[in-house]
């Protein structure tokens, strides 16, 4: 009867005025079925009353989970962010800050001083933006009211497990609305999987100013994936006239040697050294920069699977490490398309005589071979890619 009052007590001392008495006796009550869950996961009386003694529902986190948008910003633009200037210039400062220690994470886990840096500047600013909502009172929130109730009551699990293991306390737990944690973003399921404790004081600390262990967190979680040091993400590279853009798919790997007697060589003309196979992508189409991505592009993608996210990881790393801007430039107005967009331009290439073998605003193989198709009976260069001006020309 005490427990049931002191969650009820803070859940009504919370400023929220929109959020009706009878949401908040069904978020109570969540929480007392979700109190036993958490009990057979091994979480202690103790550990889930000091994490949630100051719990509150958090509608500005479903107002964001709901209002999610799909990913439409030019790459251009996303880049120009990624790797700007600033975040560049701080970046090599950074570099030449934390040499002894990022010189000692690369020996311990073969993952390079700039590639763990260019991860700490994506996913913080460098330490600038940690996120500061209180992660229980969130995750409670999401998985109480979410669209992901599973997904986000196995981090609130884990959130607890790591408050039980003593790595940080309740009112220092804090992050993004979603539940990424400390200097490089990690949700809670990572974090217990991967994050080490690096400094030896016997915490796994990712919210200290000190980023020692989640620097050192971010390289082991690349290395359990793969991480092969001194393998680029990926290398820009030149195209000859007249290419077959159908090489692009990522089912056709081949040696950079072997790419070279098709015609592709690094921006620069100069032959790209053996890294191993390599797929080639032209993330906006011909008209854009062309890149052959090796293992450890697929490696960063373990962190976000985000195109966009992938290429500015890998780009900033380039840059923090000496190497200048691309040589050629995204197109600045090329963005990706909408779901309903994706749709709308199946739909017209079929009806055009160009099936995709299905409309469901997903550009597979099929659609791929449909707009290569309808490019090469209009003149134009044939690599599949999904376009605004595609669609548009369609319509």
């Amino acid at each position: 009867m005490h427990r049931r009052h002191f969650v009820l007590s803070g859940l009504l001392a919370l400023p929220l005025p929109q959020v009706a008495l009878a949401h908040v006796a069904a978020f109570q009550n969540w929480i007392g079925d979700f109190r036993r869950r958490a009990r057979r996961e091994g979480i202690s009386e103790r550990t889930f009353d000091a994490a949630f003694a100051d719990i509150r529902y958090l509608p500005d986190s479903i107002a964001r989970d709901n209002n999610q948008s799909e990913f439409v910003r030019p790459l251009a633009d996303y880049i120009a962010t990624a790797a700007s200037e600033t975040r560049v210039r701080n970046g090599r400062d950074l570099l030449r800050r934390h040499a002894t220690l990022l010189a000692q994470i690369d020996a311990r886990f073969d993952v390079e001083p700039h590639v763990v840096t260019a991860v700490w500047g994506m996913e913080s600013n460098f330490g600038q933006r940690r996120g500061d909502t209180p992660l229980i009172s969130t995750l409670a929130t999401l998985s109480f009211d979410g669209r992901r109730g599973a997904f986000f009551e196995a981090q609130l699990i884990a959130a607890l497990k790591i408050l039980q293991n003593g790595d940080v306390e309740p009112h220092n737990m804090t992050g993004s609305w979603a539940g990424a944690m400390g200097h490089t973003q990690f949700i809670p399921t990572s974090y217990e999987a991967y994050a080490v404790d690096f400094t030896g004081d016997g915490r796994r600390d990712i919210w200290a100013d000190d980023p020692s262990d989640a620097l050192a967190s971010t390289a082991a979680y690349f290395r359990r994936f793969g991480w092969r040091k001194g393998q680029p993400w990926g290398v820009e590279v030149a195209l000859p006239q007249g290419f077959d853009f159908g090489q692009t798919a990522r089912a056709v790997t081949r040696r950079p040697g072997d790419w070279a007697r098709l015609g592709v060589v690094g921006a620069d003309r100069q032959p790209v050294p053996d890294y191993g196979g390599a797929t080639l992508s032209t993330p906006t189409g011909a008209g854009g920069p062309a890149f052959l991505l090796f293992d450890n592009y697929d490696v960063i993608s373990r962190y976000n699977n985000a195109e966009a996210y992938i290429i500015g990881v890998g780009h900033l790393s380039d840059r923090i490490r000496g190497a200048g801007p691309l040589h050629v430039a995204f197109p600045a107005d090329e963005r990706r398309l909408r779901r309903a967009e994706r749709r709308e331009l199946q739909q017209r290439l079929t009806n055009a005589g160009f099936s995709t073998r299905g409309v469901d605003g997903r550009i597979g193989p099929n659609s791929r071979a449909a707009i290569q198709a309808y490019q090469r009976s209009v003149g134009l260069p044939a690599d599949g890619h999904p376009s605004l001006a595609l669609l548009q020309r369609l319509r």
